[in-house]
């Protein structure tokens, strides 16, 4: 007897899920597809902001703001994607907070580069971020930075983060006599912020999951009952166009050589990826950690890992946004259940999903935003406790990076101050002999960035 079309379905969905559960071996890793659907969903609302706050960030960069909302979500997936079928780690990705704040404040506005060339800076990072990885010089590189160097880095991304967000929130205003000073809290708008705020750290330290992203629901939600934002024409709609952006990258190289091949670019893609090696190194041994995929102090499955990390960022430069990178949201969902590659899978789908969504743009105005630049600026900031305060060859170079970033409104210009003061501090102490080679090239190179383009 021949079996139905339902039992011949019913066969093959079964041989898919076996196929799965093999692919990512769930039972080895004690999971399960309703442990990994959690952990996806979770994993999702923690990061689902950057699909807002994203767009409203590059888009001070002159860069098309729906365009910007789908190439967020595209290389969302295409990241998260790529890390659960090369690594199968349960790590979502999707563009960095801090690089877009470096991207369009720093080398845009701040180095004068156009956008169409930042993002040429981006596939530069990317692609000598995969060759380093491929030819196993990442570590070596890593090992040379000091360690608080790289907290320090850390830590003046997320003052400058915040920074950006009391700006936004019409927090902090220019004075012709103190530069900054507190602007006024009781204008509609303001206001509207401070409840963002006060809601979205109510809901953290209740431990709500996506605690950020339904903050800025909430904050929206306001803003439209009392009219300070205005009601959205729609909520759901067709995909925007990525036309504007895709492939702008590598056309760039073809029509504008003048441009992409100057000292000043070379300085926005060696920050790019100076900052992405820190970023994407702590955040995978994080996560890595809790999701049982450590050995003997190593990530297991450690290259793919990072190969996975690298490439997204040159899919992420052609689609047409900042560097992605891998979120540490993710361990919201390893602690929901989430402990292999089928967790950004779900992360993907919700991804491709959320494109439908456009038209809240509209919506999630910067004062929605404000508070989770606030508090993912806060949150990156926590590194400064790791910090050795007490050897002042140390605090020093820290120091300098950390606060230059926000009072002069350039992770460049911190990151460079540090890398020139450590070598310094250190032949003052007559340790120079520690200083790695490496070290010293950055020495050189930031000395002529400080002489000829500052």
């Amino acid at each position: 007897m021949s079996p139905t079309s339902s039992e011949t379905s019913s066969r093959r969905a079964n041989a898919r899920n076996d196929f799965i559960t093999r692919f990512f071996d769930f039972e080895a890793m004690g999971t399960n597809y309703r442990n990994e659907i959690i952990g996806g969903v979770t994993t999702f609302l923690a990061m689902s902001y950057i699909i807002f706050v994203n767009p409203n960030i590059l888009s001070a960069a002159g860069m098309p703001k729906e365009a910007l909302f789908t190439a967020t979500a595209l290389a969302s997936v295409i990241g998260c994607l790529l890390m659960a079928f090369v690594a199968r780690y349960p790590v979502a990705i999707a563009p960095s907070m801090g690089l877009n704040a470096f991207f369009s404040f720093s080398v845009v506005q701040g180095m004068g580069i156009p956008w169409q060339t930042a993002l040429v800076s981006v596939l530069i990072a990317g692609v000598a971020f995969v060759l380093l990885t491929v030819i196993k010089l990442r570590q070596m590189i890593l090992d040379a930075i000091p360690p608080d160097l790289k907290k320090a880095s850390a830590a003046g991304v997320g003052l400058f983060i915040a920074f950006i967000g009391f700006k936004n929130a019409g927090f902090i205003v220019h004075s012709d006599a103190t530069l900054v000073t507190l602007g006024n809290l009781t204008t509609p708008s303001t206001g509207l912020t401070v409840f963002g705020l006060v809601v979205t750290v109510a809901l953290m330290l209740r431990n709500i999951p996506g605690a950020i992203f339904f903050g800025m629901v909430l904050t929206s939600v306001l803003g439209i009952a009392t009219t300070v934002i205005p009601m959205p024409d729609a909520i759901v709609s067709s995909i925007p166009s990525v036309e504007p952006l895709f492939g702008v990258a590598l056309s760039r190289i073809m029509t504008a050589p003048d441009e992409v091949f100057t000292f000043n670019l070379f300085i926005a893609a060696f920050i790019f990826l100076f900052v992405e090696f820190f970023d994407t190194s702590g955040t995978l041994m994080a996560i890595a950690s809790k999701a049982g995929l450590m050995k003997n102090n190593q990530l297991v499955r450690g290259g793919p890992a990072l190969l996975a990390d690298s490439s997204s960022i040159v899919a992420g430069s052609v689609v047409g946004t900042s560097p992605t990178t891998s979120f540490i949201e993710s361990t919201t969902g390893v602690a929901s259940g989430g402990r292999t590659g089928f967790v950004p899978i779900v992360v993907a789908a919700l991804f491709v999903l959320a494109m439908f969504f456009s038209p809240l743009l509209a919506v999630v105005t910067s004062n929605v935003t404000a508070p989770a630049l606030i508090i993912v600026g806060m949150l990156m900031a926590s590194s400064l406790t790791e910090i050795n305060w007490d050897r002042f060859e140390i605090a020093v170079p820290a120091f300098l990076t950390v606060i230059t970033m926000p009072l002069t409104y350039s992770i460049a210009n911190g990151i460079a101050l540090g890398l020139v003061f450590y070598p310094f501090t250190m032949l003052m102490q007559g340790r120079v002999k520690e200083v790695h080679p490496i070290m010293g090239a950055l020495f050189v190179i930031f000395l002529l960035y400080f002489a000829f383009l500052t």
